[in-house]
């Protein structure tokens, strides 16, 4: 009878492989035509937000901008994602009965990307600020003497490190030439020349880099380990998604106050609310202050799923996926706010 039972089972495990298989090649493909269209608007977003923000300001954007903000996209996202493993691999040591398997790493390919997008804006900057049109337009040389040069080529050497040691046997080290990025992202944006303590801007804009960075690549990371066989139990997954949970809302709120911080820095108390709507800047930042309150709202939703089911992880990851999606239109606002021109100071 046992022999029968037995037969009969693998008969039926062999009967529902082929169709098992054929639902994870549809699902597999769904997610790739989703994460497509994904990519595509967060492209959109930089290419023709400045025309969007610019319209009707009387403001001139510099050349260029769209492909600047584009890069600049490119150059976060790269950020976020090894900064985001690192941080969950932290998270995991942390974590009862922990598996010991991990999703593969997407550092190494996001180095690469981060690479090329540094590349391009170094090019940028050795063309004086306009967007080559040749090679012999760029004085490559005459990076190394300006201010703005030196950054260019400090992130370019960063990622090209950071990639490497990804494929090292201690990727952790990593840490380091990320750091770099996030120093020479907040030097950038805040020259020497600014009027306003440009070393306390400084300050505000690597706590908020560094904390969005790693809000936004942590909760990717957690995601992809819960879809991770050896992570789908219900004590390891809840731990870890709880223990990110808790993070998170420090990290919401350290990017919130470093961000009015640098908000009333450069926009008077009395012009933020003209500002929010008459300058290209100020729709930028409106746009993503609503992004960043509906980000917040499916973070609490995902904590209360996770609370009234702490039996299944998983339930709780839909909402999360929305967050991702949106904290990725925050990332292509924030780039595109780079390459609009500063508020004004009335």
């Amino acid at each position: 009878m046992s022999l029968t039972r037995r037969t009969t089972v693998a008969t039926e495990a062999e009967a529902d492989g082929p169709e098992r298989r054929s639902a994870r090649t549809r699902g597999g493909a769904g997610r790739a035509v989703v994460m497509l269209v994904l990519v595509t608007a967060a492209a959109l977003i930089p290419l023709f937000g400045p025309r969007v923000a610019l319209d009707g300001t009387g403001e001139a954007a510099a050349p260029g901008t769209g492909g600047i903000a584009l890069l600049r996209t490119v150059l976060l996202a790269a950020l976020c994602v090894p900064v985001g493993e690192l941080f969950v691999a932290r998270l995991v040591r942390r974590v009862p009965d922990a598996p010991g398997r991990a999703p593969r790493s997407w550092a190494p390919w996001a180095a690469g990307a981060g690479l090329v997008a540094s590349l391009g804006l170094a090019s940028v900057v050795a063309t004086g600020n306009l967007v080559p049109d040749s090679p012999a337009d760029m004085d490559v040389g005459g990076l190394y003497e300006t201010r703005d040069g030196k950054l260019a080529l400090l992130e370019v050497n960063a990622f090209a490190a950071a990639g490497l040691l990804a494929l090292s046997r201690r990727p952790a080290a990593q840490a380091l030439p990320l750091a770099a990025v996030v120093v020479a992202e907040a030097l950038r944006a805040h020259p020497s020349t600014d009027h306003h303590d440009p070393l306390v801007g400084t300050g505000l804009t690597v706590v908020h880099l560094t904390c969005a960075a790693l809000w936004a690549g942590g909760l990717l990371h957690v995601l992809r380990t819960l879809r991770t066989r050896a992570w789908r139990s219900s004590g390891p997954g809840t731990a870890l998604l709880g223990l990110y949970a808790r993070v998170a809302a420090v990290l919401l709120a350290a990017v919130t106050a470093s961000g009015v911080w640098s908000t009333l820095r450069r926009m008077p108390p009395g012009t933020v609310l003209d500002q929010l709507t008459e300058t290209a800047y100020g729709r930028a930042l409106f746009a993503k202050v609503l992004l960043v309150a509906a980000v917040a709202v499916l973070a609490l939703w995902a904590r209360l799923r996770l609370r009234r089911a702490a039996d299944d992880p998983l339930g709780a990851c839909a909402p999360a996926r929305a967050e991702v999606v949106v904290l990725g239109a925050v990332v292509a606002v924030s780039a595109l706010m780079t390459a609009l021109p500063l508020p004004i100071r009335w």
